[in-house]
């Protein structure tokens, strides 16, 4: 079942989603000084890419750091990308089989906003 979502989802919005946080990693790469957050927006992009099966948690270990991180995250990168999944998110709600997809959508504004701190791991 979750392949069949996966393929919805990458058919729907999850190609574009990818796309946005691979171009936000390539700016990250151009700034020089923000590479180790092109790492995030890399491994957050690759689970907008296929997210069904996988689930964000918060990293036991992440303090001050992240949160700083993330401050710096939310000016450069984090608003647009977390707005992209506000925009995808009504248009897949505007269906009736959108509308899980439309939620999903939405519960990845706060890891879009907020990607350091945070792993992926398979749902058991």
């Amino acid at each position: 079942m979750k392949t069949l979502l996966n393929v919805i989802w990458l058919v729907l919005s999850g190609f574009w989603l990818f796309l946005g946080y691979m171009l936000a990693a390539a700016i990250m790469c151009v700034l020089i000084v923000t590479i180790p957050w092109r790492v995030a927006a890399a491994r957050i992009g690759v689970y907008a890419l296929w997210p069904f099966g996988k689930e964000v948690v918060d990293r036991p270990t992440a303090g001050v750091g992240s949160m700083l991180g993330n401050i710096v995250w939310v000016i450069l990168a984090g608003w647009w990308i977390a707005l992209e999944h506000i925009l995808s998110g009504i248009a897949l709600c505007i269906t009736i089989i959108g509308i899980p997809f439309g939620i999903a959508n939405f519960k990845l504004v706060p890891v879009a906003l907020f990607p350091l701190g945070k792993q992926i791991v398979d749902k058991r």
